[in-house]
Protein backbone atom coordinates (compact mmCIF):
# COMPACT_ATOMS: atom_id res chain seq x y z
CA UNK A 1 0.00 0.00 0.00
CA UNK A 2 2.75 2.26 0.66
CA UNK A 3 4.30 1.68 -2.60
CA UNK A 4 0.91 3.16 -4.51
CA UNK A 5 1.06 5.93 -2.29
CA UNK A 6 4.36 6.47 -3.20
CA UNK A 7 4.18 6.19 -6.52
CA UNK A 8 1.24 8.45 -7.24
CA UNK A 9 3.59 11.43 -5.45
CA UNK A 10 6.19 10.94 -7.98
CA UNK A 11 3.86 10.63 -11.30
CA UNK A 12 3.44 14.17 -12.15
CA UNK A 13 5.46 14.20 -15.28
CA UNK A 14 8.63 13.56 -13.03
CA UNK A 15 8.16 16.95 -11.24
CA UNK A 16 8.17 16.72 -7.46
CA UNK A 17 6.24 19.15 -5.08
CA UNK A 18 10.43 19.28 -4.32
CA UNK A 19 12.04 20.46 -7.63
CA UNK A 20 8.96 23.35 -7.39
CA UNK A 21 10.18 24.20 -4.04
CA UNK A 22 13.84 24.13 -5.09
CA UNK A 23 13.27 26.36 -8.30
CA UNK A 24 11.23 28.61 -6.49
CA UNK A 25 13.76 29.64 -3.70
CA UNK A 26 16.18 29.59 -6.16
CA UNK A 27 14.67 32.10 -8.27
CA UNK A 28 13.99 34.70 -5.14
CA UNK A 29 17.43 33.96 -4.40
CA UNK A 30 18.87 34.99 -7.75
CA UNK A 31 16.72 38.08 -7.25
CA UNK A 32 17.31 39.06 -3.98
CA UNK A 33 21.65 38.85 -4.52
CA UNK A 34 20.98 41.19 -7.89
CA UNK A 35 19.05 43.59 -5.84
CA UNK A 36 21.77 43.62 -3.39
CA UNK A 37 24.56 44.07 -6.09
CA UNK A 38 23.21 46.38 -8.48
CA UNK A 39 23.53 49.58 -5.75
CA UNK A 40 27.88 48.94 -6.06
CA UNK A 41 27.26 47.98 -9.78
CA UNK A 42 25.76 51.57 -10.00
CA UNK A 43 28.42 53.41 -8.25
CA UNK A 44 31.00 52.37 -10.69
CA UNK A 45 29.41 54.83 -13.29
CA UNK A 46 30.65 58.13 -13.54
CA UNK A 47 28.25 60.55 -11.46
CA UNK A 48 26.42 62.79 -12.79
CA UNK A 49 28.70 66.00 -12.36
CA UNK A 50 31.60 64.15 -13.94
CA UNK A 51 28.90 63.60 -17.32
CA UNK A 52 28.35 67.10 -17.19
CA UNK A 53 31.94 68.31 -17.46
CA UNK A 54 32.81 65.32 -20.19
CA UNK A 55 31.64 67.68 -23.19
CA UNK A 56 31.75 71.19 -23.40
CA UNK A 57 29.49 73.60 -26.02
CA UNK A 58 31.29 77.22 -26.81
CA UNK A 59 29.65 79.37 -29.35
CA UNK A 60 32.30 80.92 -31.24
CA UNK A 61 29.92 83.68 -32.95
CA UNK A 62 31.45 86.28 -30.69
CA UNK A 63 34.72 85.70 -30.86
CA UNK A 64 36.40 88.33 -33.54
CA UNK A 65 39.17 87.15 -35.56
CA UNK A 66 43.13 87.83 -33.56
CA UNK A 67 40.50 87.56 -30.38
CA UNK A 68 41.17 84.22 -28.02
CA UNK A 69 38.48 82.83 -25.40
CA UNK A 70 39.38 80.79 -22.83
CA UNK A 71 36.77 78.10 -21.61
CA UNK A 72 36.66 75.16 -18.98
CA UNK A 73 36.57 71.07 -20.31
CA UNK A 74 36.96 69.02 -17.24
CA UNK A 75 38.47 71.69 -14.80
CA UNK A 76 40.89 72.21 -17.35
CA UNK A 77 41.46 75.68 -19.52
CA UNK A 78 40.62 75.33 -23.73
CA UNK A 79 42.15 78.23 -25.30
CA UNK A 80 40.28 78.75 -28.19
CA UNK A 81 42.06 81.18 -31.04
CA UNK A 82 40.30 83.03 -33.71
CA UNK A 83 43.58 83.04 -35.34
CA UNK A 84 44.05 85.97 -38.14
CA UNK A 85 46.03 85.20 -41.48
CA UNK A 86 49.19 86.22 -40.33
CA UNK A 87 49.38 84.04 -37.54
CA UNK A 88 48.24 81.28 -39.82
CA UNK A 89 51.00 81.75 -42.18
CA UNK A 90 53.59 82.14 -39.12
CA UNK A 91 52.51 78.41 -37.91
CA UNK A 92 52.45 76.64 -41.73
CA UNK A 93 55.98 78.36 -42.46
CA UNK A 94 57.50 76.54 -39.72
CA UNK A 95 60.35 73.75 -40.48
CA UNK A 96 58.93 71.33 -38.38
CA UNK A 97 62.54 69.30 -38.26
CA UNK A 98 63.45 72.28 -36.07
CA UNK A 99 60.65 71.30 -33.41
CA UNK A 100 61.23 69.23 -30.22
CA UNK A 101 57.52 67.98 -30.44
CA UNK A 102 57.14 67.74 -34.95
CA UNK A 103 53.92 68.26 -36.27
CA UNK A 104 52.46 70.57 -38.34
CA UNK A 105 50.37 73.55 -38.66
CA UNK A 106 47.58 71.09 -40.62
CA UNK A 107 47.86 68.21 -38.15
CA UNK A 108 47.01 70.30 -34.76
CA UNK A 109 43.46 72.16 -36.47
CA UNK A 110 40.20 71.52 -38.43
CA UNK A 111 39.49 74.42 -39.45
CA UNK A 112 42.85 76.89 -40.04
CA UNK A 113 41.25 80.05 -38.57
CA UNK A 114 40.63 78.22 -35.24
CA UNK A 115 43.18 76.40 -33.24
CA UNK A 116 41.98 74.89 -29.86
CA UNK A 117 44.15 73.51 -27.42
CA UNK A 118 44.44 72.43 -23.67
CA UNK A 119 45.53 75.49 -21.57
CA UNK A 120 48.17 73.84 -19.17
CA UNK A 121 52.17 73.62 -19.87
CA UNK A 122 53.07 70.54 -20.36
CA UNK A 123 56.19 70.91 -18.67
CA UNK A 124 54.76 71.27 -14.97
CA UNK A 125 51.01 71.65 -15.53
CA UNK A 126 51.39 75.69 -14.98
CA UNK A 127 48.95 77.85 -17.44
CA UNK A 128 50.83 79.89 -20.11
CA UNK A 129 49.91 83.79 -20.34
CA UNK A 130 49.00 84.79 -24.20
CA UNK A 131 45.46 84.59 -24.23
CA UNK A 132 44.48 88.33 -22.70
CA UNK A 133 45.79 91.60 -24.71
CA UNK A 134 48.95 93.07 -23.66
CA UNK A 135 50.05 89.21 -22.10
CA UNK A 136 53.99 88.16 -22.94
CA UNK A 137 53.53 85.82 -25.49
CA UNK A 138 56.78 84.94 -26.50
CA UNK A 139 58.98 85.98 -29.65
CA UNK A 140 56.68 82.96 -31.89
CA UNK A 141 53.67 85.23 -30.60
CA UNK A 142 51.87 82.13 -29.36
CA UNK A 143 51.92 81.47 -25.39
CA UNK A 144 54.46 81.99 -22.85
CA UNK A 145 54.36 80.08 -19.65
CA UNK A 146 56.36 82.37 -16.91
CA UNK A 147 57.39 79.71 -14.57
CA UNK A 148 59.75 77.78 -16.27
CA UNK A 149 60.32 79.47 -19.19
CA UNK A 150 58.02 77.56 -22.31
CA UNK A 151 57.59 79.15 -25.22
CA UNK A 152 54.71 77.88 -27.81
CA UNK A 153 54.34 79.16 -30.89
CA UNK A 154 51.25 80.38 -33.27
CA UNK A 155 50.28 76.42 -33.54
CA UNK A 156 50.66 75.78 -29.39
CA UNK A 157 53.83 73.89 -30.48
CA UNK A 158 56.63 74.54 -28.24
CA UNK A 159 59.78 76.10 -29.27
CA UNK A 160 62.04 77.10 -26.44
CA UNK A 161 62.16 76.34 -22.51
CA UNK A 162 61.87 72.82 -20.38
CA UNK A 163 57.94 71.57 -22.04
CA UNK A 164 58.70 68.16 -23.68
CA UNK A 165 55.99 68.24 -26.00
CA UNK A 166 52.96 71.24 -27.41
CA UNK A 167 50.05 72.05 -25.94
CA UNK A 168 47.49 69.62 -25.90
CA UNK A 169 44.68 69.22 -28.90
CA UNK A 170 41.51 68.11 -27.13
CA UNK A 171 38.67 65.96 -28.85
CA UNK A 172 36.47 68.12 -30.45
CA UNK A 173 33.78 68.45 -33.49
CA UNK A 174 32.68 71.70 -35.18
CA UNK A 175 28.58 71.64 -35.13
CA UNK A 176 28.07 74.37 -37.16
CA UNK A 177 30.43 76.99 -38.66
CA UNK A 178 30.33 78.89 -35.29
CA UNK A 179 29.93 76.07 -32.77
CA UNK A 180 31.99 73.64 -31.40
CA UNK A 181 31.46 70.83 -29.12
CA UNK A 182 35.28 69.66 -27.04
CA UNK A 183 35.01 66.24 -25.63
Amino acid sequence: MSDVAQSQVHSHGGETRRDFLTLTASAIGVVGIASAIWPFIDSLNPAKDTLALSTTDVDLSPVQVGQRLTVAWQGKPVFIDHRPPAEIKAAEDVDISTLRDPQTDAQRVKKPEWLIVVGVCTHLGCIPLGQKQGDDRGPFGGWFCPCHGSVYDTSARIRQGPAPLNLLVPPYKFTSDTAITIG
